[in-house]
């Protein structure tokens, strides 16, 4: 399917140091993860780094949270602004649109749907880490905004590889074209 550019965004999906730190592993995909970026920038393909960010102090936390939570507010990380926060230096450009979050999902408490529609966007290509969190998400959600989702599967990243296996084989293609980062240059032409 090919996709209009002027209607289309690519969403990165959690590429922040802080989130390599606790997934060092991930690493792996970041090539295929700044080959796809490199190809939006090229095609002029809306580039929006969606990320967690925090305001100091981690107001957005409740005391009695998660105990993923927990850790991120006593060690103080994902404070905009701060080096967790930061996108992988080989997608990130400082011109770039960046939207954070403070929960899971890319559409969590935040304008990214506003700044998607008040631009025409209709397709949303994505990838993140990690599949069964961030990227299941964001997908479910999209796709209850009516949004036309495309998961590129090779940039994405689970701690569990069996868990991304199946969500890319048999869970995401109901509701999304699931492809490798070279399948989708090609078929977008690589002109």
């Amino acid at each position: 399917m090919k996709l209009d550019p002027q209607k289309t965004a690519l969403l990165t999906l959690d590429l922040q140091k802080g989130i390599f730190g606790f997934l060092p592993a991930a690493e792996a995909i970041v090539p295929n993860a700044a080959k796809a970026v490199e190809f939006a920038r090229k095609k002029q393909i809306l580039i929006i780094h969606v990320g967690l960010g925090f305001s100091e102090g981690h107001p957005e936390i409740p005391d009695n949270d998660s105990p993923l939570n927990k850790r991120v507010k006593q060690n103080n990380l994902f404070v905009k602004d701060t080096p967790s926060t930061e996108f992988h230096g080989s997608i990130f450009r400082p011109d770039d649109l960046v939207v954070y979050k403070q929960r899971i999902a890319a559409f969590s408490e935040n304008q990214l749907h506003l700044i998607l529609r008040s631009r025409g966007i209709e397709n949303l290509v994505f990838f993140g880490l990690s599949t069964s969190g961030i990227t299941l998400s964001t997908l479910r959600r999209a796709f209850d905004l009516d949004f036309r989702c495309v998961v590129i599967k090779d940039a994405c990243f689970d701690a569990d590889p069996e868990v991304h296996r199946v969500l890319t084989e048999k869970i995401f293609p109901t509701q999304a074209t699931v492809v490798t980062v070279d399948a989708f240059i090609a078929e977008q032409g690589n002109d």
